[in-house]
């Protein structure tokens, strides 16, 4: 059994996510991508999840949006059990953010954002009334990019796509936001600005659980709160950031020597470029 962090005493009573044994192995092949996962997301909390490529990360977040079932084991999202609910609705209250995400280019970000609602990559402009286009346009504002409103989704940077993608998100009123690599190809300022909107999106949102996979220490917010560290398929850690993000935590998981450095609030890692022994 993986040494674990202590991940706190509360319960599962406010739960967002419950995952009690899960284990996920590939129908034509039987090779095992998850095993003997237990890990509970609460609200207000802000996870991390790390781990090298291969390590399950994409199936792991698969889970916790209701895109697939486990093999064996639980999996409560929402405070419903997969297999026992329609996916379907429970998929409308989840936020899902990744650039892979299928986006007509040439709609307008506020267009984009209104998709949202009825969770669809084309609009369905009769189930738009002013109230929803009210909240598009809110939220909007919010991310900090009003100004887009207008503009092809197509034209616009990385980042601001990275922000009519969250703001679309938004729209279902999640409780839990699941971000595949937001940051994937931006630029140093798209980054950081993505970075402060995800601050910010957490001191205004309190009771919103963010799971966040990324690669690089320097895309978590401050307001990150707890990290998983996947290994081949298992946890190696979770737990709260400061006991999680350490330099032979992060050398575990890896598999190189790897420092982690901290200052005001964020976060960078960097390797001597020698396999940990």
């Amino acid at each position: 059994m993986a040494e674990v962090p202590n991940e706190g005493t509360d319960g599962a009573r406010d739960a967002v996510v419950a995952l009690r044994d899960v284990s996920v192995h590939r129908h034509t092949s039987g090779q095992v991508i998850l095993s003997e996962i237990d890990w509970t997301v609460r609200a207000g909390e802000h996870w991390a999840l790390l781990g090298a490529n291969g390590a399950g990360k994409t199936t792991l977040l698969r889970l916790l949006g209701a895109l697939m079932h486990p093999t064996t084991g639980s999996v409560e999202v929402l405070g419903f059990r997969l297999g026992r609910v329609d996916v379907r609705e429970l998929r409308a209250r989840i936020g899902h953010v990744s650039t892979a995400q299928r986006v007509p280019q040439d709609i307008d970000a506020h267009t984009v954002v209104l998709t949202g609602h009825t969770g669809t990559v084309q609009p369905v402009w009769r189930k738009y009334d002013t109230e929803v286009r009210r909240r598009g346009h809110e939220l909007l504002a919010e991310l900090d990019i009003k100004e887009l409103a207008d503009r092809p989704y197509g034209v616009c940077s990385g980042g601001q796509r990275a922000r009519i993608l969250i703001a679309r998100a938004l729209m279902a009123e999640p409780a839990l936001l699941l971000l595949d690599e937001p940051f994937n190809a931006l630029d140093l300022p798209s980054r950081e600005d993505l970075v402060e909107a995800m601050q910010q999106l957490a001191e205004r949102r309190p009771e919103l659980a963010t799971v966040t996979v990324t690669h690089h220490l320097e895309e978590l917010s401050p307001a990150v709160s707890h990290t998983l560290l996947l290994r081949e398929g298992r946890i190696l850690a979770r737990g709260a950031v400061d006991a999680t993000l350490t330099d032979s935590w992060m050398t575990s998981c890896f598999g190189r020597r790897i420092t982690v450095v901290r200052h005001h609030g964020r976060w960078a890692a960097y390797s001597s470029h020698h396999k940990a022994s």
